[in-house]
This record gives structure tokens, C-alpha cells and sequence, in this order.
């Protein structure tokens, strides 16, 4: 009974996930005139239940096997980091604020496995993953989206204004293109969740990730998107500079670029995060002022803060949980 209960808690936490992950989809190609708000988040629920059928399952397996111990961490772990995420995934929504689920998921699972066995579940070499892919990453894309821009602005020196009404359209395949990389990444991670859930529950012998896993976890994080989360894309769409057609096209292909060579790799990056940076760096390509430093320093604190805080959280109410399933 408790399996069932923890994987209904991961599928609520999947649509979660994609109720918040809808600004990093939509938020350029709204705010800049590409598609209206409902057809845009329709186009990226659709992409985004394909896309965790294609590029396979290397996120899932070093979510629930390289970042904690499998046989070292409990129900009641899982269940407290699951319960952590989905705290600060819900409260970060509600304030229209774009978590990352990688953080929210990675932190609490983290925080579970320590409050159930201890230091010595973490594994180093998920620790070392973890690092390549929610610190350094970024950065790259942030120089990825400068490096495009500046390309794509040269590339177009002689355009005329009427070039907008391409990027404007472009942006649905770019869009497209996104929310198959976030339906892959994110996902995934979802599905390793649940098979961590699975095998420790005793319902799987060895770690596999079962047909219907996927499915479930690709039809909630889909429903999530098509709600849509308005105050964040809101924020996405307006807060770090005015965007114009050809920085929500550019941005957004880097930003789904950098997500499928690191899902395909197998590192569990951050679409928000990444798609944030990519933004960032399209703007700070024709100049420094352009940007609204307050708000980039605002989601770069709680880009950091929220894993180390949801693993905190997990640890304290761990004994709870322990206690409940007992």
C-alpha cells in the first residue's frame, strides 16, 4: 500500500514539475507574439509526453542509482525527499517563482537518503554529476546564447524588420523543440523516482523501468503543462528584459540543444535554469544594461539555495514519515 501511495505522490509531483516548467516552454514565444496562451501550452504538453519516449533513460538510472545508494535508502527516504520537492515546488508556483525541478527532486532525495542511512548513501560520483550539470552548465549556456546571438545578428546585419515575422513563427518549432528535450529530461527523472520506489518497495527485483512507468509519468507532467503556471511564465516572458522575436528563437534553441546532449549523457540539468541563462546571454550579446541584474541575482540565490533548503527539509521530516509508515 505504501508503494502505491509514493508513486501517487511522484506522479503529483511530475505535475507540479510541469505546471512550473511551462514559463521556460512558453513564456518567448507568448511574449513575443509567436502563439496564443492556451495553443502554446496545448503544443508543448503534446511535445513534451512525446518526448520522454526518445532519448531514452540514462537520467533515470543516475537518479535512482548514482546520487544515493539504492539498498541504503528506505520508503520512508524517498518518501520524505519526494515530500520536500513537492513543498517547494508547490510554494514556488504559487509565488510564480521558476524552480527547478532538478533541484527541488535531486535536493530531497539527497536529504531522504541522509535522514535514512546516513553520509554514507550519498554517492560521490552522483555528487560530481550533479556539480557538472546544475553549476556548470549554466554558464555554458548563458555563453552558448551570447555566442548564437551575436552570430545570428551578424548573419542578419542586412535584414529588414519584416525578418521578426520568421523568428516569430520560427518559434513554434523552437518551442516544439524544447519541450521535447524538457519531456525527456524532467521526466526521466520522475521515472527514476518511481522505479527507486518500485525496487525498494519490493515490487521489482532488480532496477527496470516498466512500460506504464513511463507513460504515467509523461501524462502527468503533460496535464501540469497544459494548465500552466501564469505568474511564471509572466515572470519568464517580462522579467529580465524586453524580449523581441529573435531572443526567444535563439534562446530557445540553445537552451533545448544543451538539454538533450546532457539528458542524452545523462546528466539531470535544469530546463528552467538553462533556459533562463540561454535568455541571459541573448540579451547581455547587445549590452550589459540591458539586462535587469536585481532579477538575474534574485533567481541565481534561489537557484542555489533551494537544492542544499529541500534537502533540509526532507531531513527533518523524515522521522515523521518513518514514523507514519510504521
Amino acid at each position: 500500500m505504501s508503494v502505491a501511495i509514493w508513486v501517487v505522490v511522484a506522479l503529483f509531483f511530475a505535475f507540479s514539475s510541469g505546471y512550473n516548467g511551462s514559463g521556460s516552454l512558453v513564456a518567448t514565444v507568448i511574449s513575443t507574439g509567436g502563439i496564443g496562451f492556451r495553443r502554446a501550452l496545448l503544443l508543448a504538453a503534446t511535445a513534451n509526453f512525446v518526448g520522454l519516449f526518445l532519448f531514452g533513460t540514462a537520467v533515470a538510472a543516475v537518479i535512482a542509482t548514482d546520487l544515493v545508494d539504492p539498498a541504503g535508502i528506505t520508503l520512508a527516504g524517498i518518501g520524505a525527499g519526494l515530500l520536500a520537492a513537492l513543498l517547494w515546488s508547490s510554494l514556488a508556483s504559487f509565488l510564480g517563482i521558476p524552480s527547478s525541478a532538478s533541484h527541488t527532486l535531486i535536493g530531497g532525495l539527497i536529504g531522504g537518503g541522509i535522514a535514512a542511512g546516513g553520509l554514507r548513501v550519498v554517492e560521490v560520483r552522483g555528487l560530481e554529476i550533479l556539480f557538472l550539470a546544475l553549476v556548470l552548465v549554466p554558464g555554458i549556456a548563458v555563453v552558448a546564447g551570447n555566442l548564437a546571438m551575436h552570430f545570428s545578428l551578424w548573419l542578419l546585419s542586412g535584414a529588414t524588420p519584416r525578418i521578426n515575422r520568421v523568428f516569430r513563427y520560427g518559434q513554434l518549432f523552437t518551442s516544439i523543440l524544447l519541450a521535447l528535450s524538457y519531456g525527456t529530461s524532467n521526466g526521466q527523472r520522475i521515472v527514476g523516482i518511481i522505479a527507486l520506489i518500485l525496487f525498494r518497495g519490493g515490487v521489482i527485483g532488480t532496477f527496470s523501468i516498466p512500460t506504464w512507468v513511463l507513460v504515467a509519468a509523461a501524462a502527468a507532467q503533460s496535464l501540469g503543462i497544459s494548465v500552466g503556471g501564469w505568474r511564471v511564465i509572466r515572470k519568464v516572458g517580462t522579467r529580465f528584459f524586453r524580449l523581441r522575436p529573435i531572443h526567444g528563437f535563439v534562446s530557445q534553441i540553445v537552451a533545448a540543444v544543451i538539454v538533450l546532449i546532457a539528458t542524452i549523457f545523462g546528466a539531470p540539468v535544469s530546463l528552467n535554469q538553462i533556459a533562463s541563462s540561454a535568455i541571459i546571454g541573448t540579451g547581455i550579446s547587445e549590452r550589459l544594461s540591458i539586462v535587469h541584474w536585481g532579477e538575474v541575482e534574485d533567481l541565481v540565490v534561489a537557484w542555489f539555495a533551494t537544492l542544499p533548503l529541500t534537502a533540509l527539509v526532507a531531513i527533518v521530516i523524515y522521522p515523521l514519515v518513518h514514523l507514519i509508515l510504521r
